[in-house]
């Protein structure tokens, strides 16, 4: 073989410099960890038995943001975003460790979501409903949940909205995951598909694959798109639309990857908690407002912001609980709560409406194109 014994000579001296290489990233990785321990140990001290926060959502994406500008290597933004999420979780873990309580069962986008934000250094604690994660974290079980909040393709899930009607939970943070779906078999069966198991915005956001491929096939919803592959799990006629990591839990097989009609699916999530986070630079506030059944309600709420050049993220209404008004508004736009332009702009929402709740300033998500 022509020159195999120079480039067998090189391979051999990659493999020593990448060796040499993953010793000092040990050394410093083990050095990063002994410096979060002494932060927790002079938190504690300087709390002086109160109440410490270890979790500094402002702070990890300042730190990642930091990263990710300086990143002009071979390795995609973000790849380095999730190797440094994980590297930032095992340190805060040697902190203290964090329970995050996630709309379950195992293998859910939610638990998908709530994993990329925290990282894998965090228990993870399945909940029924997002009910049950409310609950979770007003009653100081787990220290912050995760549930989801909109789909791009399907609009917004009623239940978390209406959840905060009634809560003094706040909003910490958000996260942006694509959504994959897969269609899910049991292994080695031949059995033709006699019903198809997948949550109902699953079913909905892949819709027109499924007619394609299974017209006439009963769809049956499901609780969540794991619920769904554990079922389909049970029987050898019966499929399954569900993301990859629930068919690896259910030992289902991937028949067919990427099903969903729109390729640009994508589903935020809310990270729950009951602090308000400082500001970290770049920054979203949600706000619930109420108004009179009359006419330009709407606009009297929304022109403050316009007047104050303030951008809108989402306006989304849901049916008044109360019946001391007809309207109530969840608005999300850009901006911190401690900046003077978004105060001025609360304080003329306000005296244009019957009542507004802040639940939340927040850090963005970062988002890869």
């Amino acid at each position: 073989m022509k020159n195999s014994g120079t480039d067998d000579s090189r391979l051999e001296q990659m493999r020593s410099a990448i060796d040499q290489i993953d010793k000092e990233i040990l050394l410093k990785l083990n050095e990063r960890a002994s410096f979060a321990k002494k932060v927790g140990e002079i938190k504690q001290r300087v709390a002086g038995g109160e109440k410490v926060t270890f979790y500094r959502p402002e702070r990890e994406v300042n730190i990642l943001r930091e990263i990710i500008n300086k990143n002009e290597g071979a390795l995609p933004n973000e790849a380095v975003e999730q190797v440094f999420r994980q590297i930032i979780s095992a340190c805060r873990a040697h902190e203290s460790p964090m329970r995050i309580a996630f709309l379950g069962p195992e293998g859910t986008f939610t638990q998908e979501a709530a994993l990329k934000h925290f990282g894998g250094s965090v228990s993870s604690e399945p909940m029924e409903t997002i009910d049950d994660v409310f609950s979770m974290v007003s009653s100081k079980n787990c220290d912050y949940g995760v549930v989801p909040i909109e789909n791009s393709t399907e609009g917004v899930v009623g239940n978390t909205l209406d959840r905060f009607m009634k809560t003094k939970i706040k909003v910490c943070g958000e996260i942006k995951i694509k959504i994959t779906h897969c269609f899910l078999t049991p292994l080695n069966s031949d059995t033709p598909v006699e019903k198809i198991y997948a949550h109902q915005q699953a079913l909905a956001q892949c819709r027109n694959w499924l007619n394609l491929n299974y017209p006439g096939v009963p769809r049956l919803a499901a609780s969540s798109n794991a619920e769904a592959a554990r079922l389909a799990s049970e029987s050898a006629s019966s499929a399954a639309v569900a993301s990859k990591v629930a068919g690896e839990i259910y030992g289902l097989k991937k028949s067919a990857e990427g099903i969903e009609d729109e390729f640009n699916n994508a589903t935020r999530f809310v990270v729950l908690g009951m602090d308000m986070i400082p500001p970290s630079g770049s920054d979203k506030t949600s706000i619930v407002v109420s108004t009179k059944n009359e006419p330009g309600a709407l606009f009297s709420i929304l022109e403050p912001f316009q007047l104050h050049d303030i951008s809108l993220s989402s306006i989304e209404t849901r049916p008044a609980r109360d019946g001391k008004w007809s309207y109530v508004f969840f608005i999300d736009f850009e901006g911190h709560i401690d900046e003077i332009s978004v105060q001025t702009v609360i304080e003329e929402v306000k005296n244009r409406s019957l009542s507004i709740t802040v639940l939340g300033s927040y850090p963005m998500a970062l988002v890869y194109e």
